[in-house]
């Protein structure tokens, strides 16, 4: 079955578990762009600014990405407050 063909759902998972898959995809991005800045750094022989600039944009990313999981979950807190009133 495709999936735009399924009715969508919101995101049962508790809230704590969203911000911990967060803050994986936050050490993931940082390990992930210092490793491809260090394979620039083997590559051309710039050693540190590859590795640098690979966490410092895996940096910016993941905490882009957390702070938005954040919001959300806070938004999704407020509406369960706001109906069991």
């Amino acid at each position: 079955m495709l999936a735009s063909a399924m009715p969508s759902r919101p995101d049962r998972r508790a809230p704590w578990l969203r911000l911990a898959n967060a803050g994986f995809e936050l050490a993931a991005a940082i390990g992930g762009f210092a490793l491809l800045g260090w394979w620039v750094d083997r590559q051309r022989g710039s050693q540190p600014w590859g590795v640098l600039i690979g966490a410092l944009l895996g940096l910016v990313g993941g905490l882009y990405n957390l702070i938005k999981a954040s919001l959300r979950a806070a938004h999704e807190a407020e509406q369960e407050e706001k109906d069991r009133e």
